[in-house]
């Protein structure tokens, strides 16, 4: 089941991505009431998903059911603006140098131990929205990478039990300004400016995932292919990255962690950068979720 963050005349909803449509779950369950988003889904826990999934089922063959469009419970996609799965999540963690080809192709040897960093939530935006270019940069980056969406509260979580608190996963860009990141010893500023965290389509529920690390990642940009990978290249795979991180700092229902770019990043492209420029349409694959779509934008 793939879970999605849409807007219907400017209101923020959640609803169920299926052949091309979206089952509005305010509508579908009624007695819900307002509020309902992705994070409370999920703290709710297996119950209300279970429910969610069999309901959904239920509509299946009616998707094209003029009676269901006219109750505003089902709507073509096109017809709805997407926003990121998890609008504002708690934390972003993410992973740099998590691919050994993309460490190599840096100059660095690959880390003994998980290098984090994070974002904050102001830079989140959903599939199709804009991405601005910073009047303070002149080097714009772009990353492909699997992200993992917290599905339930834990700390200090063993490697073994790691994938009971996994929701699911969708598609990140960590977009980076390059002469800011390397400037000085941190990295966060230069990955923290407002767009600078694209997700989406959807949150792709790990059911329909049973192998994480087995998953073509792409990156486009106008149409060129820029990074080709697949996620079984990680260097810490997901279970540890879980352990790691949980290790004394709690992760909650709609935390996001960002598993790391493989190589062909803009900047270390030969025989020169490739950097992003207005304009710019960067696509973001990844198999089993789907295409997550951003122009670079001049503000």
């Amino acid at each position: 089941m793939k879970l999605v963050s849409f807007s219907l005349d400017g209101a923020p909803r959640v609803g169920v991505l299926a052949e091309g449509n979206v089952v509005d779950l305010a509508s579908l369950l009624r007695e819900a009431g307002e509020g309902l988003s992705v994070v409370s889904i999920l703290s709710a826990g297996e119950p209300l998903l279970e429910r969610i999934r069999e309901a959904a089922l239920s509509l299946s063959d009616r998707l094209q059911d003029a009676g269901l469009r006219a109750k505003r419970v089902v709507y073509p996609l096109a017809d709805v603006k997407l926003m990121a799965p998890v609008p504002r999540p708690g934390k972003i963690i993410c992973l740099g140098l998590n691919y050994s080809d993309h460490a190599e192709e840096a100059g660095m040897s690959p880390p003994e131990e998980p290098v984090l960093f994070s974002k904050p939530a102001t830079a989140v935006v959903g599939h199709d929205d804009p991405v601005i270019y910073p009047k303070v940069s002149s080097q714009l980056d772009y990353e492909v990478e699997l992200a993992v969406v917290v599905g339930k509260r834990g700390k200090d979580i063993p490697e073994e039990d790691a994938y009971d608190y996994v929701a699911g996963y969708t598609v990140f860009n960590d977009i980076s300004a390059r002469d800011i990141q390397f400037r000085g010893i941190q990295w966060f500023r230069g990955k923290s400016f407002d767009t600078f965290a694209p997700m989406g389509p959807c949150l792709t529920l790990k059911d329909e995932i049973p192998d994480p690390h087995n998953l073509k990642i792409q990156m486009r940009v106008n149409g060129e292919l820029r990074q080709n990978s697949s996620t079984r290249n990680m260097i810490f795979k997901i279970p540890y990255l879980i352990s790691f991180i949980s290790a004394g700092m709690t992760l909650e229902p709609g935390d996001v962690i960002a598993t790391g770019t493989p190589s062909g990043v803009g900047i270390y492209s030969k025989p020169q950068p490739k950097l992003l420029k207005p304009g710019d349409v960067m696509e973001a694959s990844i198999e089993k979720i789907g295409t997550l779509r951003n122009r670079v934008v001049i503000p």
